[in-house]
């Protein structure tokens, strides 16, 4: 870390001068060499973290302005008749790449931190693995699995999500399902345990689904659980569904939503309004 060894040589120099000048004795200038190097790490830290807040600032910037225009699309489309609804799909799936293209090459101001921020190529890597992965860039995504942070339960489904898309072993995944949750706060959990029900269902193990949702309804409260642990102990396999997650399932990427489109009626003169 450039500003550790920077704080460091800065507090070693200033307390061999204060010595070496008869400024000060020996401890005393030991005591202001150490506290020179800790302001003087403070101060570097404090401006690498607002320069760094301000590129994030702009990566964050673009995507809520982004997700607003995709969010007013969808809006429209919800409230007028669609010709293909295939067509609708992929009209949002673009405006979705457009914003996230633009989000990876803003990244590439946070490039400068490496080597001055703590874990900063990992943080980095953990965004671009996430940025990849909602563009379908699977092979990108391979690329960062290893140097990623897994701190949130999304990007840790984004892990088991991505292992069961290259036809991992199910053992293997429920062995990194296993490490993973145990990082996982209470009531944090529920995507995860629902991706592991879910694999095991599309495994035809409703057995082992039923036991991870058994399992989950100890450690989470969350009511598209307990619906499937109860379809599953029902004998109800066919009537499992994760899409009461919301969002947070989608964006695994593993099942589409629909979109709910409002049929117009209608006037008396047989034109809309």
């Amino acid at each position: 870390m450039f500003t550790i060894i920077f704080s460091v040589v800065g507090g070693m120099a200033f307390g061999c001068v204060l010595f070496f000048t008869d400024a000060s004795r020996l401890g005393w200038s030991i005591l202001w060499g150490v506290l020179f190097m800790v302001a003087g790490y403070a101060v570097a830290a404090l401006f690498l973290r607002r320069a760094m807040n301000a590129e994030m600032g702009k990566i964050h910037g673009i995507m809520g302005a982004g997700q607003k225009q995709i969010n007013a699309r969808v809006q429209v489309l919800q409230s007028r008749p669609v010709g293909n609804p295939t067509q609708v799909v992929q009209e949002l799936e673009k405006m979705q790449v457009k914003l996230i293209q633009q989000c990876l090459e803003t990244s590439s101001g946070l490039d400068r931190f490496v080597g001055w921020v703590p874990l900063m190529t990992r943080q980095i890597a953990t965004m671009r693995l996430q940025f990849n992965y909602q563009m379908k860039n699977f092979d990108a995504v391979d690329k960062f699995l290893p140097k990623a942070l897994f701190l949130d339960p999304v990007t840790m489904a984004m892990k088991l999500a991505q292992l069961y898309r290259r036809k991992a072993a199910t053992e293997a995944i429920r062995a990194e399902f296993d490490k993973l949750i145990q990082r996982v706060r209470y009531n944090h959990g529920a995507l995860l345990y629902s991706l592991m029900a879910w694999i095991y269902v599309q495994g035809g193990n409703h057995d082992a689904a039923h036991a991870v949702l058994v399992d989950a309804a100890k450690n989470t409260e969350n009511d598209t659980i307990k619906r499937n642990r109860d379809r599953l102990a029902n004998n109800k396999p066919r009537e499992f569904s994760n899409l009461g997650l919301g969002e947070e399932w989608y964006a695994l990427l593993l099942e589409t939503p629909k979109i709910q489109t409002r049929r117009q009626q209608g006037s008396a003169y047989g034109r809309p309004f």
